[in-house]
C-alpha cells in the first residue's frame, strides 16, 4: 500500500473507532436526561443537564493542556485512555449513584480534550492540502453513523415503553459500555505514515515520532517531550489570539450551543411531549437516526464539495445557517416550550400548530445536516489555516466549542425553549459572518501560496 493509501485507512479506521466509541456515547447524551427522570431510586439526584455542563466545561478548561499530554503519550495510547474513561461514564448508568456521576462527568470532560486534540492532529498528519476537505468529511460521515445505530437500538429497545424500567437501562447500558470499548481497542490499528514533504511540518509529525512501533514512548526523550509539551501549551495560547481564531471563534461557539441543542435538548423535548402519545419516548431514537442521516449525508455531500473548493466554504456555511433557521421556526411552532423542563409525566400543552411527529422528525433531520455544514468548513478550514501547528489549534477549537456547550447545558436547566431558540438564532448569524471573513484570510493566503509556487 502506497503512502496515501496508507493515510486514507488511517482516517479511516479513525472514523470507525469514533463511531463505535460515539455510538455508545451520543446515545448515552441523547437519552439520559429522560432515563434519569424515571429513576426511582432515592440515592440518586442527579440531572442530566448539569453532568453534560459539567462535561463541557472541564473540557474546555482542559483543552489547551491536551497538547501537552498528546505529545507526552502519543495520540493512539491517548485515545485509548481517553475512551475508557467514556466507557466508564457509560457504565456507571448500569448503578447509578449521585457522586459516581459527577466523578465520571468531571473525568470524561477531561478526556474529552485528549481525545479530540489526538483526533485533529492524527487528521492533518495524514492529510495534505488536497486531501483535507475529503478526509474531514471521510471522518465526519463515519462518526455519525453513531447517530444512527445507537439510537435506532434505542427505539426497538423502548418501543411502546411509557416508563422506563430499570431492566430497560441495564440492559442499554450494558450494551453501550461494550460498544464503546470496540472502538476503543480500534485505534491501535492506526499506523504512523510514510514521512514526505506534503503530509504536514516537523511540529504536527512530532507527536506521532515521540512512538515506538508498538505505540509507547522512549524514555530517553523524556526532557525534550517535556519541552515540547510546554511549546504546544505556548503555541495553543498563541493560536488562540490570532486574528484567524479570533474571526472563527464565533462560529466555533455556535456549534458549541447547538450541539448542546441536537444532542441532549431536542430529544428531551420530544420523549416530553404527551401529544406524540405512547411511543413518544422511542421517538428520540427515531430523532436520533434523522439527526445522523443529516450529519452522514451533509458530512458526504459537503467533503466531496470541499475538495473541488471552486466555489470555497462559505457557500456551504450559508446552507447550514438557512437550513438551522428552518428548523429553528419549524421547532417554534411545534414543540411546547416548556418541554425541556417538564416533568417524568410530560407536557400537555400545544405550540403554535397541532404537534406532528413528522415535523419533529424533518427538523431533526435539519439540525444534523445543517451541523455537519458548520463542523466540516471549520475542520477544514483550520486543517488549512494552521496546518503547522494543528494539535494546539484544534484544542483551542475544541477549547471555544466546549466552553460554549457547558454554557448552553447551564442555562438548559432553567430556560423554556423559545429562549433557547432565540439564542441559537442570534449566534448562528453572526458564527457565519465571522467565517465569511475568516474564509477570505484563508483565500488571501492560498492565492498567496499559489502565487509564490509558480
Amino acid at each position: 500500500m502506497g503512502p496515501d493509501g496508507k493515510k486514507l485507512l488511517n482516517i479511516v479506521i479513525l472514523g470507525f473507532g469514533f463511531m463505535f466509541m460515539f455510538t455508545a456515547f451520543q446515545t448515552c447524551g441523547n437519552i439520559e436526561q429522560t432515563v434519569i427522570k424515571s429513576f426511582n431510586s432515592t440515592e440518586f439526584h442527579g440531572s442530566g443537564y448539569t453532568s453534560m455542563a459539567i462535561i463541557y466545561g472541564v473540557f474546555s478548561a482542559s483543552n489547551l493542556m491536551a497538547p501537552s499530554v498528546v505529545t507526552l503519550i502519543g495520540p493512539q495510547v491517548s485515545m485509548f485512555l481517553s475512551g475508557i474513561l467514556y466507557s466508564g461514564y457509560i457504565a456507571m448508568f448500569i448503578h447509578p449513584l449521585t457522586w459516581s456521576f459527577y466523578t465520571a462527568s468531571v473525568l470524561v470532560g477531561v478526556a474529552a480534550a485528549v481525545l479530540w486534540t489526538a483526533q485533529g492532529n492524527i487528521l492533518a498528519i495524514n492529510s495534505t492540502d488536497r486531501s483535507i476537505g475529503r478526509n474531514s468529511g471521510i471522518f465526519w460521515s463515519l462518526l455519525q453513523f453513531s447517530l444512527f445505530f445507537g439510537n435506532l437500538y434505542i427505539y426497538c429497545a423502548w418501543h411502546g415503553h411509557v416508563h422506563i424500567t430499570d431492566k430497560d437501562r441495564q440492559t442499554v447500558f450494558i450494551s453501550l459500555t461494550v460498544i464503546s470499548l470496540v472502538g476503543c481497542f480500534l485505534f491501535f490499528l492506526i499506523r504512523k505514515p510514510d514521512p514526505d514533504s506534503s503530509s504536514g511540518s516537523e511540529a504536527t509529525e512530532s507527536l506521532l515520532q515521540t512512538e515506538s512501533g508498538d505505540g509507547s514512548t522512549d524514555s530517553s526523550s523524556r526532557p525534550d517531550l517535556c519541552t515540547q509539551a510546554l511549546d504546544a501549551f505556548v503555541q495553543a495560547c498563541r493560536i488562540s489570539v490570532t486574528k484567524e481564531m479570533l474571526l472563527l471563534s464565533a462560529s466555533i461557539g455556535y456549534t458549541g450551543l447547538e450541539l448542546t441543542f441536537y444532542s441532549g435538548v431536542y430529544g428531551t423535548c420530544i420523549g416530553a411531549m404527551t401529544r406524540f402519545g405512547s411511543d413518544a419516548k422511542s421517538l428520540i431514537g427515531i430523532s436520533g437516526i434523522c439527526i445522523g442521516l443529516g450529519e452522514i449525508i451533509g458530512g458526504g455531500i459537503f467533503g466531496m464539495l470541499n475538495k473541488k473548493n471552486r466555489f470555497g466554504r462559505n457557500p456551504v456555511v450559508l446552507l447550514g445557517l438557512i437550513t438551522h433557521f428552518v428548523a429553528f421556526f419549524l421547532i417554534f411552532l411545534n414543540i411546547a416550550s416548556d418541554a425541556p423542563l417538564a416533568p417524568e409525566g410530560g407536557t400537555d400543552l400545544e405550540a403554535f400548530i397541532t404537534p406532528s411527529v413528522a415535523v419533529a422528525m424533518i427538523c431533526s433531520f435539519l439540525l444534523g445536516l445543517g451541523d455537519s455544514c458548520f463542523n466540516t468548513q471549520l475542520l477544514s478550514i483550520i486543517g488549512f489555516l494552521f496546518r503547522d501547528n494543528s494539535a494546539p489549534a484544534f484544542a483551542v477549537f475544541k477549547f471555544i466549542q466546549s466552553i460554549m456547550a457547558a454554557v448552553a447545558f447551564f442555562y438548559s436547566n432553567f430556560l423554556l425553549l423559545h429562549w433557547q431558540l432565540l439564542i441559537l438564532v442570534v449566534f448562528g448569524f453572526l458564527g457565519s459572518v465571522s467565517f465569511f471573513a475568516a474564509e477570505w484570510l484563508a483565500e488571501s493566503r492560498r492565492r498567496d501560496s499559489d502565487y509564490g509556487s509558480i
